[in-house]
């Protein structure tokens, strides 16, 4: 790393020490203001081993002071309300860990990550109702945009809906061509396979690559354990503080917790990660399985009248099963939503049927010029 990027990392983690110490001294809670006491407190480390790999560089460089632009994010803070600053604070803190951890991999160092886990208690410090921030809600950490319930239901109606949708906007279009009743049925299982499996790859992707970032960051928490228990144990201590307990209790249920090595890693895994060990996201198997039978369920539905059917009268059973399932999957919505049962279930019945008359029309025009 060069000198000025070196300086410009020193000045971050002194403005950074300055804005937790100002917002800390407005706090009434004493437990929150000495969480954010501590935090300071840590960055001020920071500052001083980033001031040492600078004097590598540069002997006679001094500890700078705080720079105007934090100075003015406190001014606009006194008037505004302090929820930028926190957020401010939050996305140096993630920037931290990100730069930290790959910094060090790339370099072949053992990472210690004494930033990553800021992120967390300022998080937990957010969530308690005595913090003061002078008539502003708190930004919205990226954090909190994780679901925290419904995932099942909402994964079975947007599933269903998917393959509803897909595969009645693909049917439509076909038998708006005119073509025989073998060719829209075929075409038809073809769009239910295709979109099924494609579902099913994704689900998986995006499940096993959930469990190994979880398995990574607990065998990045398991190396710094080993490098440094002390350091996060006290990390532990302020994320229990942070979310309400005071000094004393903080500190037994850490050193509880500190006993041995398998249950120190245990506790910082589930308050520091927020990750269940044996479940790491659950199974790529099981959601890609559900993924892709969930998308086939509403696949069929547009699909089936023309198994024994043809004609008008098959587009018909089409058309009037979808707006039956495409209503049902409006009202599971709600249960989400909270909004109007008879509002969402024509909505979405709206939506499918306008995709479906596009491409209807689309495979009509597509028919009478071919036949031409």
């Amino acid at each position: 790393m060069d000198l000025n990027k070196l300086k410009d990392q020193l000045q971050t983690e002194v403005d950074t020490a300055f804005l937790y110490d100002s917002i800390a001294a407005i706090q009434s809670d004493e437990n929150l203001s000495r969480v954010l006491l501590s935090l300071g407190e840590i960055e001020k480390g920071h500052a001083k081993h980033m001031l040492d790999k600078v004097r590598t560089i540069e002997p006679n460089f001094n500890m700078p002071m705080p720079s105007g632009r934090a100075k003015f994010q406190l001014k606009l803070g006194k008037i505004f309300g302090y929820s930028s600053i926190i957020s401010s604070l939050s996305s140096i803190e993630k920037q931290f860990a990100e730069n930290s951890v790959r910094n060090k991999i790339k370099t072949g160092e053992k990472p210690t990550g004494f930033e990553h886990n800021h992120l967390n208690i300022i998080e937990a410090v957010n969530n308690n109702a005595a913090l003061n921030v002078s008539g502003g809600l708190l930004s919205k950490f990226e954090s909190r945009h994780k679901s925290v319930g419904g995932n099942a239901l909402r994964a079975a109606v947007l599933g269903s809906n998917d393959g509803l949708v897909s595969n009645m906007s693909l049917v439509m279009g076909v038998a708006g061509a005119a073509v025989s009743n073998d060719t829209i049925l075929l075409t038809g299982i073809a769009g239910l396979l295709a979109g099924a499996i494609s579902m099913a790859l994704g689900e998986w992707l995006s499940v096993q690559s959930s469990r190994e970032l979880n398995q990574r960051q607990i065998d990045l928490e398991t190396e710094e354990l080993e490098a440094s228990p002390e350091e996060e144990k006290k990390e532990l201590v302020l994320l229990y503080q942070a979310k309400g307990m005071n000094a004393v209790e903080a500190q037994k249920l850490a050193d509880k917790a500190f006993e041995n090595p398998q249950t120190a890693i245990d506790a910082i895994i589930t308050e520091e990660l927020g990750i269940d060990k044996e479940e790491l996201g659950g199974s790529a198997w099981e959601a890609a399985t559900a993924s892709f039978v969930l998308f086939a369920i509403g696949a069929i539905i547009p699909l089936y009248p023309f198994m024994f059917l043809d004609g008008k009268n098959a587009i018909l059973l089409s058309v009037g099963s979808s707006v039956i399932g495409l209503f049902g999957i409006g009202a599971a919505i709600t249960l989400l939503t909270g909004k109007s049962i008879l509002f969402s279930g024509f909505r979405q019945v709206a939506f499918g049927l306008l995709a479906a008359a596009i491409t209807y029309g689309i495979g009509s025009l597509i028919g009478v010029s071919l036949a031409g």
